[in-house]
């Protein structure tokens, strides 16, 4: 019998029911306004649809050209529930959503296990949604595809970007990196911090990026360092936050969106 992870917040961040999620994130993606070419990887928000779905649209739009041409997503989330050292895999055969399975590439994930400070860590997974939210976006702009769903604890961007050295491979390999920005500073503040940080990554200066800049920073810093070795170039395609979207502007939480190319 196949390992089922199951969705952990399917009702709370976004819809439960599949009929409802569905007309939700094709809302959401005619929304955005897409602009070519398909990037090889993103950066994108990992909160409530309500608050950051539009934000994570304009990403997850880019990606329709490459429907039928992407076939594997390493997608690479920081923990929020569970403390742990490194980098932690999932035993599951299967991510499941209410748009259905996704499964995992084992071939993939096994080229990473040997490294120190990867680990097989199903805690870290069970509830965790900075993973889980991406998925719907993915089944709705890709047809069929694996997963290789990475959970970043207490770890160094370098060994972050060493796992993307082992696993970016051809076109048909996608990179999610899953941030917010700033939490919980006043609107104004919030903006300086964010714009800051766009900046951070498009000049793809992963020192620019500190503890304050972005609940994914391990993540996002490890993408920098990979692209400046690699030769990709980053571009902000939007930027907003909880004030923008669906909340009040005095306590806000920021999201950003950049596509690698």
């Amino acid at each position: 019998m196949k390992s089922i992870r199951h969705p952990a917040v399917a009702g709370l961040f976004y819809p439960c029911d599949a009929y409802q999620l569905r007309v939700m994130v094709r809302k959401l993606l005619q929304n955005a306004n897409p602009s070519e070419p398909l990037p090889k990887a993103i950066i994108a928000p990992h909160a409530g649809y309500v608050y950051s779905g539009p934000v994570a649209a304009s990403a997850y739009a880019l990606l329709q050209p490459g429907r039928d041409v992407i076939r594997r997503v390493i997608l690479i989330g920081p923990s929020h529930r569970v403390g742990f050292h490194g980098i932690a895999v999932s035993r599951a055969d299967i991510f499941a959503t209410p748009l259905g399975s996704i499964p995992i590439d084992y071939g993939a994930i096994e080229k990473i296990l040997d490294l120190p400070f990867v680990k097989s860590l199903d805690e870290a997974h069970l509830l965790e949604h900075s993973l889980e939210v991406h998925l719907p976006f993915l089944q709705t702009v890709l047809d069929r595809f694996e997963l290789i769903p990475l959970v970043v604890g207490s770890t160094a961007a370098s060994e972050v970007s060493t796992v993307l050295e082992r696993l970016w491979e051809d076109t048909e390999t996608l990179t999610v990196i899953s941030s917010d920005l700033s939490h919980y500073y006043d609107y104004a503040t919030a903006k300086r911090m964010d714009q800051a940080t766009s900046v951070a990554i498009e000049r793809l200066q992963p020192e620019g990026i500190g503890r304050e800049s972005a609940c994914g920073r391990t993540a996002i810093n490890g993408l920098l360092h990979f692209a400046r070795q690699a030769g990709l170039r980053a571009r902000t395609l939007d930027l907003r936050n909880s004030g923008d979207t669906a909340g009040s502007k005095d306590r806000v939480v920021g999201y950003g969106s950049y596509a690698f190319e």
